[in-house]
């Protein structure tokens, strides 16, 4: 059973907050989707989805910056090129990595992967190294979590409270997996549930406490799901990051929703912080934030593929914005 502390209003389609200039994309505009992110001594070294590259899967990308200005990315280079033995070999789909530290130095990357026994569907799972850059290596017989009734889930992101050193995971429940038809797989009746969820871990990042707590779910206004859960703590509120409507539409964007407690209730925001046409860009989602921190990075159209972004993001007065 989840525990469920959730709340909050109906709301209209929210506005939209914007700098009213073009943002430029990092690494020329390489495809770089669903980026995650960490800080280290040496600078910050940036993870994504995977990519076709001379025909060959790259499963987890990498790039790599000192300054937070001069990225340094080659394309091809796979920090995991050793799958887990439940992933389908065939078509992997390795996707949302997101890399944590430990208190013992090791480095843990979730992310999630098509299953072999079931391939329609993704599961969540973790791979560790002693190095930032990898190889990240994930010896698992099976999935870390893998709600298969339900829709599997994707798109885990760590996060570390620094109020209670307690630990976390939050992920989404793919229900649209199992939807039935339309955008995205879920905007024909009846709709399938998306929540994201919270899932304390112990300090070895990976070992559970207690059942998964819902923060929010998807409504009516949010198209097909909620997806792409990204946690911070900034001004004495934590803000749950999330991309509402199908990321194939230009309706893709990214939201968030803020409370004093890390496990909820969460209110809504009542303007995006990216959407269409924000800063010049179309379709922007995915976005990670440091952990207790404000650098952001997220994704959106460009070219043939999905660029990755980056920004600093503020809280004031309830509302996030970026420059």
């Amino acid at each position: 059973m989840l525990a469920c502390h959730f709340s909050m209003a109906s709301l209209e389609a929210p506005t939209l907050v914007t700098r009213g200039t073009d943002r430029v994309p990092i690494l020329l505009g390489a495809n770089f989707p669903d980026p995650g992110f960490i800080r280290t001594s040496t600078g910050w070294h940036a993870f994504s989805t995977n990519a076709r590259t001379n025909n060959n899967w790259t499963h987890v990308q990498y790039a790599y910056t000192p300054d937070w200005k001069n990225w340094h990315f080659t394309s091809g280079q796979d920090v995991m090129p050793t799958l887990a033995s439940w992933i389908d070999p065939s078509s992997p789909r390795v996707w949302a990595p997101d890399v944590n530290d430990l208190p013992d130095g090791t480095y843990i990357m979730y992310y999630c992967a098509a299953l072999k026994s079931q391939t329609n569907l993704h599961c969540i799972s973790y791979a560790t190294s002693k190095n930032v850059e990898g190889p990240y290596v994930d010896s698992s017989s099976s999935p870390f979590i893998c709600p298969q009734g339900a829709g599997g889930a994707i798109d885990p992101a760590g996060f570390f409270d620094a109020k209670t050193n307690k630990r976390y995971v939050v992920y989404k429940v793919d229900g649209n997996a199992i939807g039935h038809g339309g955008e995205c797989g879920n905007t024909v009746p009846p709709i399938v549930g998306t929540p994201l969820l919270l899932q304390q871990v112990s300090t070895d990042g990976f070992t559970k406490i207690g059942s998964p707590v819902q923060l929010i779910t998807n409504e009516e206004s949010d198209g097909p799901y909620v997806e792409a859960p990204s946690l911070s703590y900034l001004n004495g509120k934590y803000i749950l990051f999330y991309s509402p409507q199908c990321y194939l539409t230009s309706k893709y964007s990214v939201s968030y929703a803020t409370s004093d407690s890390i496990t909820g209730p969460y209110t809504r925001a009542t303007n995006f912080l990216f959407s269409t046409g924000s800063d010049g860009m179309v379709a922007p989602g995915g976005l990670d934030i440091a952990v207790n921190g404000d650098h952001a990075m997220w994704h959106a159209n460009y070219g043939l593929g999905r660029a990755a972004y980056t920004g600093i993001l503020k809280l004031s007065g309830g509302v996030v914005t970026a420059t």
